[in-house]
């Protein structure tokens, strides 16, 4: 039996038929402050993103709860975790993407982290959102590549990202998050993003290397619903350039 969407996912679901596609922005607590966080939260919230992800690859810092419990009492957008590991659950949260690196072989980070997790969020009450994760090659080693211990997809080979996600789709998995990584020289391709948003039925998440409004409207033009930034906010921390990004992400 299918588990149906929990309120966030269906609030997502419905703000992309709304919008056509949504921004989201992802803060990372390892390498800034709550307090930091927090200013970079409001400047998002108020340049028009949809959604904010906090998390990232390492978790050096035991702070993803403080973060969240600090920017959930100044926004209203969803906060949603972005986990590396288990270590980056929160209660705090109003979802978690529960990623399955389904572009790796690594079993800890296809079903390993998941089994630890899975009855902390139970009770914590976090809903997750069966999330089918795959890493393009973005130009360099990226930080999710080396901790993961996994092989990116080849920028020129987007067959083998189609498969990925059509098996990611058949898994259960509500949406398909192609990621370039951190700091990634270039964005996905789009023809990848192309192909495989013509050949799945879950809406396409893009991330990576996405640094200009023009980017960003390129790849929501090949079919990407979801689209996330993270350098690019905290390096400028301009909320003229994060509105000019939300707006090319809208359509606007």
């Amino acid at each position: 039996m299918t588990v149906p969407p929990g309120p966030v996912l269906s609030s997502i679901t419905n703000a992309i038929e709304d919008k056509g596609a949504l921004y989201l922005v992802l803060l990372d607590p390892d390498r800034l402050k709550p307090a930091e966080n927090v200013r970079l939260a409001e400047i998002s919230a108020g340049a028009g993103v949809d959604v904010l992800l906090v998390g990232g690859s390492l978790s050096l810092a035991p702070r993803c709860s403080e973060t969240i419990a600090a920017i959930k009492r100044v926004v209203d957008i969803p906060v949603v975790i972005f986990p590396g590991n288990v270590a980056f659950v929160a209660p705090e949260a109003d979802a978690i993407l529960f990623l399955s690196l389904v572009s790796g072989r690594n079993p800890q980070f296809l079903i390993g982290e998941h089994v630890i997790g899975a009855p902390i969020l139970k009770a914590a009450g976090v809903e997750p959102i069966p999330t089918a994760y795959m890493l393009v090659e973005g130009g360099r080693t990226t930080s999710v590549e080396f901790m993961s211990a996994t092989r990116a997809i080849p920028r020129n080979k987007p067959d083998i990202a189609m498969a990925h996600a059509l098996a990611g789709q058949y898994l259960g998995m509500r949406i398909a998050f192609f990621d370039g990584g951190s700091g990634a020289d270039a964005p996905v391709p789009e023809e990848i993003v192309a192909a495989v948003a013509g050949y799945v039925d879950i809406p396409v998440m893009v991330g990576g290397g996405i640094r200009t409004p023009e980017a960003a409207a390129k790849i929501v033009g090949a079919g990407a619903k979801l689209l996330v930034t993270g350098d690019v906010v905290e390096r400028t921390r301009d909320a003229g350039l994060v509105k000019e990004m939300a707006d090319a992400v809208h359509g606007r």
